[in-house]
C-alpha cells in the first residue's frame, strides 16, 4: 500500500508540474498571405536564417520585399499619374513580370495597395508601375506596382463554381480563341458552349476554332477489328462538328477550322490574331500551344502528349502567361480548365447568351447546353459537361 501511494503521489505531482509548463505554440502556416496584407509586422518574423535547397527565386524574392519595404518609407505618391503604365505578362506568388516599352520589370505589389485591391493582379492587367533603380541577379529591372488600371474586359470564372467569389483569370484581352479538337480529345459543345458564355460574359469576343481536323478520316486501319463501325462513327462526328460550326456561324460568331500537321487554316488564324490580344482557352490536349507554335515557332511554349489509356490531354501551361506575336498582337495562353463558372449570370439573363434558345430555333444539343448552365446556375455547382 505505502508503494501503491507513493507511485500515486508522485504521478500527482508530476501532473501539477505539467499544468504549470506553458503548451509549445503551434507553427505558424500562413505568413505568406498574411504579410501580403499588411497584417504582419516585420519585427515578428524570426531573424534566424536557414540555409535550405529552395528555389533560387527564394532570395530573389527576400531582396524584392527588402527593396519594397524601403520604397514604402520613402513613398511619394504625388507623381502616380507621372508613372510609366506596362501591362502584366506574368503572375507568380509574390512578384509579376511587367511590360512596357519592350523591357520587363520583376515587380512586386505595394502593401498598402494589395490591402485595398478586390482581387488579385492577373495577366493583362494594365498598372502603373515605380522603376526602384535595382536590378537582380540576371540583371532585370525591379518595381514597385503603384496602381492598377480600371479593367476594359476581364474574363472570370467563380470559386470552384460555387459562386461565392469571382476570381479573375484575364484582364483587358479582346477576344477569346475557344479551341476544340475533332478528336483525342473528342470535342465537347457543351464545354465550348460554356465559354461561349464566360467570353460574352466578360465583354471579350468568342471564335470558335475546330482543331485536329486531319484526324476526320483515315486514322482507323482497315485491319482493325470493328474498323467499318469505327470509321462510320468519325463520320458522324465530323458530320455533325460541320452543322455545329454552321449554327455558330449563324449567331455571328466567327469559327475556324485547323489542322497542324497538314498546315490547314494556319493563315486565317494569324488574321484572326493580327494586332489583337487574344485568350487561348479549351479543354487540355486540344492543341491550343501546337497552333501557337506553328504560328511562332520561336515561342516557348510548352506542347503535351495525350494520354494513350485515357484519351485526355495533359496539362502543359501552368499558369497564364502573354506572349508577343511578331506579326502584331499577342496571345494569353492559359491552364487547360475541364469547366468555366459563369460568375454574374442568373436565370434571367442567361438566354441573353442563348439567343437561339430564346428565338425557339436551337437545335437539341443546344438546348440541352443551356439546360445544363441553367441547372448549375441554380445548384451552386457546374454540372459535368
Amino acid at each position: 500500500m505505502n508503494r501503491r501511494n507513493s507511485r500515486r503521489g508522485s504521478t500527482t505531482e508530476l501532473s501539477n508540474a505539467m499544468k504549470g509548463k506553458p503548451k509549445k505554440l503551434g507553427r505558424e502556416k500562413d505568413l505568406t498571405r498574411r504579410f501580403i496584407a499588411g497584417e504582419l509586422d516585420e519585427d515578428l518574423i524570426d531573424p534566424v536564417q536557414r540555409f535550405t535547397t529552395r528555389s533560387k527565386y527564394h532570395q530573389q524574392t527576400k531582396t524584392l520585399r527588402t527593396a519594397l519595404m524601403r520604397a514604402e518609407e520613402q513613398a511619394d505618391l504625388s507623381d502616380l499619374h507621372a508613372l510609366p503604365i506596362g501591362q502584366v505578362v506574368q503572375v507568380y506568388s509574390l512578384y509579376c513580370d511587367v511590360e512596357h516599352e519592350g523591357q520587363t520589370w520583376l515587380c512586386v505589389v505595394r502593401k498598402t495597395l494589395a490591402q485595398v485591391l478586390k482581387g488579385d493582379i492577373v495577366v493583362g492587367d494594365e498598372v502603373r508601375f515605380r522603376d526602384l533603380g535595382t536590378v537582380n541577379e540576371s540583371g532585370r529591372p525591379e518595381g514597385v506596382i503603384e496602381q492598377v488600371l480600371p479593367r476594359r474586359t476581364v474574363l472570370t470564372r467563380a470559386d470552384s463554381f460555387k459562386r461565392l467569389e469571382a476570381h479573375p483569370i484575364v484582364a483587358n484581352a479582346e477576344q477569346m480563341l475557344i479551341v476544340a479538337s475533332l478528336r483525342e480529345p473528342d470535342v465537347k459543345w457543351g464545354l465550348v458552349d460554356r465559354m461561349i458564355v464566360a467570353a460574352q460574359a466578360g465583354r471579350l469576343q468568342p471564335i470558335v476554332c475546330l482543331n485536329k481536323i486531319d484526324l476526320a478520316r483515315g486514322s482507323v486501319r482497315s485491319g482493325q477489328a470493328g474498323a467499318a463501325a469505327n470509321q462510320s462513327q468519325q463520320d458522324q462526328q465530323w458530320l455533325f462538328a460541320q452543322e455545329a460550326l454552321r449554327h455558330y456561324s449563324s449567331l455571328g460568331i466567327r469559327t475556324l477550322q485547323t489542322s497542324v500537321p497538314q498546315a490547314v487554316g494556319l493563315e486565317a488564324l494569324r488574321e484572326v490574331l493580327r494586332g489583337r490580344t487574344t485568350v487561348l482557352a479549351g479543354h487540355s490536349g486540344v492543341g491550343k500551344s501546337s497552333l501557337i507554335r506553328a504560328l511562332e515557332p520561336t515561342l516557348d511554349i510548352r506542347i503535351g502528349a495525350v494520354s494513350g489509356y485515357t484519351g485526355k490531354g495533359r496539362h502543359t501551361t501552368t499558369s497564364a502567361r502573354r506572349y508577343a506575336l511578331s506579326f502584331g498582337g499577342h496571345v494569353i495562353d492559359t491552364p487547360g480548365v475541364k469547366l468555366f463558372g459563369l460568375w454574374g449570370l442568373s436565370e434571367q439573363n442567361l438566354l441573353e447568351h442563348f439567343p437561339d434558345v430564346s428565338a425557339g430555333t436551337a437545335p437539341p444539343w443546344r438546348q440541352a447546353s443551356y439546360q445544363r448552365i441553367l441547372q448549375s446556375l441554380t445548384t451552386g455547382q457546374a454540372a459535368a459537361e
